[in-house]
């Protein structure tokens, strides 16, 4: 019999395979993003309410079905799957309500008649949800507790995984991601929070950018006047790839691997070295126009941009946390980082640029937590009644940044220094006309340890298999089309056709490409409104025959 760990990620799902006699991961599955459009949580959470919330099910359920065929086991010899996740994702897989999880404010959501959602921990049968796309009769579902509407599973995945829990000394730990989860520990209270960082911190909205997976540029340094890349390898080793000129992109020394993109990791890598070397000489401005990789993959001033609201996000949430729990910048003892984001970048240069503070005295590296914690739940190492009696400790104290007074004045310093090259100077004298303490001067010399050299520490003798094609094709009738293809055009990636079938236009997305309700391009360019983009219907065979009837 086996077992299946699922981490339902915003950028992207992680599945494993688990021999529940011996206990060994057989395989690792993952996809390089989320199947539904947008590149973050709000995008998702959004698409689900205006297009339909079944929708937005049957197309995340389609995708984790394609995950577990890959596995290539009968589907009757899975007895378990443990799914680890934030609210958003583990809602929209259960297809439980969401329009709590939309409103922050407890008085819109009475006004709209919206009662708030409990989501303690969960054990079903696996049919009530793959309503027979997959023959998992004999399968059930564990869900872990969520601590707040906006903290769930992975935030207590990095918590339980890592010795947080344990520490005597105040403590911050942050899942990185697009929604970056966080918690600090001071004494016996922990205080929990989260950023909505955006997809650029896992390498998505950016150019050249693509997840953690085989081929992805992780770290670059210095050497011999050039610099080095450090690409993933096929067993998700970090690995040394071409030595480039970053001005010219000319490869100086050529390697066996072959970049395919940068991940977020790599991202931060970049901006550090470009800004200790003088490439950027001040965010987000490139002395140069771009920076240049080789095989033609590059860093332009808008990749900046949008690696800047992320970092910025981040680093805003985890100094309102320091400041909220009562201590003093410099009391922060040690710094855990996790997530594949966590656990692939150079912690120096992290530290350097701000996503990790560098005035802790130590910073602790880890690896995914919450494909760990749904791997270990599986395996009985940790049981649901210690995750539910953990959850509910802690659930008195969350901090919700969109409510938060010290996160909107921090964030609008970090947006300043960022995106409009806003001088450290100024930063600091902006903190202090807000009544904010300044940051301390850096730790020289912190105690770095790196617990684990893999985002996934054991991937099985299987491998690591990648899921392409993981979206399926929306369709809506497109009402007094004029064929003039101005959508097709405007579409950024090209997610959109327009196609007549049967003496009817049809207006046609696929959602691995498109950016969903956050973009709306192909509507507004539209001169005969024909597109709205809310009456759509899914047209894929697959969900046709099966989830959907």
């Amino acid at each position: 019999m086996y077992g299946i760990a699922l981490d339902v990620g915003t950028s992207g799902f992680r599945a494993q395979l688990i021999d529940l006699e011996t206990k060994e991961v057989v395989k690792t599955s993952m996809t390089m993003k989320h199947p539904l459009p947008g590149g973050n949580v709000t995008d998702h959470l959004d698409f689900a309410i205006s297009i339909g919330e079944d929708v937005a099910h049957d197309i995340i359920i389609d995708a984790v079905g394609k995950m577990i065929e890959g596995f290539d086991v009968d589907p009757l010899q899975i007895s378990k799957m443990a799914v680890c996740g934030n609210p958003i994702q583990l809602s929209l897989f259960q297809n439980s309500e969401i329009r709590d999880l939309a409103y922050v404010g407890r008085n819109m959501r009475k006004r709209l008649g919206i009662d708030d959602v409990g989501r303690d921990a969960r054990v079903f049968q696996a049919m009530d949800i793959f309503h027979g796309t997959l023959n998992l009769d004999n399968c059930e579902i564990i869900v872990p507790p969520a601590i707040e509407h906006e903290i769930g599973a992975d935030a207590l995945a990095m918590m339980v995984e890592t010795d947080f829990l344990e520490q005597e000394e105040p403590t911050l730990v942050t899942d990185y991601g697009t929604n970056a989860e966080m918690a600090i520990k001071v004494s016996n209270r922990i205080i929990t929070g989260s950023a909505a960082a955006g997809p650029a911190i896992e390498g998505q909205g950016i150019g050249c950018g693509m997840l953690a997976a085989p081929g992805a540029i992780t770290d670059v340094n210095r050497e011999n006047g050039f610099w080095r890349v450090s690409v993933l390898d096929k067993s998700m080793e970090s690995v040394k790839g071409h030595l480039v000129d970053p001005i010219s992109g000319m490869i100086v020394e050529e390697s066996d691997i072959v970049p395919a993109g940068i991940t977020g990791t790599g991202l931060i890598s970049i901006l550090s070295l470009a800004i200790e070397t003088g490439l950027i000489t001040s965010p987000p401005k490139l002395k140069y126009g771009r920076i240049e990789l080789g095989e033609g993959i590059e860093v332009t001033e808008k990749d900046i941009i949008e690696a800047g609201k992320a970092i910025g996000a981040i680093r805003a949430a985890q100094l309102t946390l320091i400041h909220e729990s009562g201590i003093a910048y410099e009391d922060l003892e040690t710094m855990y980082m996790s997530g594949a984001s966590g656990t692939y970048v150079d912690p120096v240069k992290a530290r350097k640029i701000g996503s990790c503070p560098d005035f802790t005295k130590k910073t602790v590296q880890f690896g995914n937590t919450s494909l760990s914690l749904a791997r270990d739940i599986v395996l009985e190492k940790v049981k649901l009644d210690t995750l539910i009696e953990l959850a509910g400790h802690i659930k008195a104290d969350h901090l919700m940044m969109a409510t938060s007074e010290t996160f909107k004045k921090l964030y609008a310093c970090e947006l300043g220094y960022w995106t409009e090259g806003m001088s450290k100077e100024i930063y600091h004298k902006l903190l202090k006309m807000s009544k904010l303490p300044e940051l301390p001067s850096p730790v020289e010399d912190p105690v770095i340890e790196k617990r684990f050299r893999k985002d996934i520490s054991k991937t099985g003798s299987g491998g690591v298999e990648v899921i392409e094609d993981i979206g399926v094709t929306l369709e809506e009738i497109a009402v007094g089309c004029i064929v003039c293809h101005k959508c097709e055009r405007e579409c950024p990636e090209e997610a959109i056709s327009i196609k007549q079938e049967g003496g009817v236009l049809i207006a046609e997305y696929n959602t691995m490409k498109c950016l969903g309700t956050a973009c709306k391009r192909c509507v507004g360019a539209c001169p005969v409104h024909a597109l709205d983009y809310e009456e759509i219907k899914i047209m894929d065979e697959r969900l046709l025959s099966g989830l959907s009837a």
